[in-house]
């Protein structure tokens, strides 16, 4: 995939749970929870150890790069928010633990990504 804007900058965060993390493709769970480690305007990146997650085909595995491409919704208990958007990146860092990239969607306005990252934590503000 091609991309043709800059990278956004990151902001490292406090402890922010996502809790089911769906697929929309298939309608299925893939895990039921995970945290928000960063974030910038273009997207998040999401840890998810593997204890949490669903398909036991996937848990039994340290790849998930065929998820690489498809929508995926969760939910943000602290904030009360559902997001979408497309994996762009998975990969198994060690221990159990996956780190999943997230794009938001297109549909989302920049005006609102860029609320939703001045609005979560950072380090120590919890």
């Amino acid at each position: 995939m091609i991309r043709t804007e800059k990278r956004a900058r990151r902001k490292q965060l406090e402890t922010i749970e996502v809790t089911e993390i769906t697929t929309l493709e298939q309608y299925r769970i893939l895990a039921h929870s995970g945290q928000v480690i960063d974030a910038s305007t273009s997207g998040i990146l999401i840890q998810v150890d593997r204890k949490n997650i669903v398909p036991i085909a996937l848990r039994q595995t340290l790849s998930l790069q065929h998820l690489i491409g498809q929508q995926v919704v969760m939910y943000l208990p602290q904030m009360s928010l559902d997001l979408d958007g497309t994996i762009t990146r998975a990969d198994h860092v060690g221990k159990g633990l996956f780190s999943i990239g997230l794009e938001f969607s297109k549909e989302v306005p920049l005006y609102w990504r860029e609320c939703l990252i001045e609005l979560l934590p950072s380090p120590g503000e919890v």
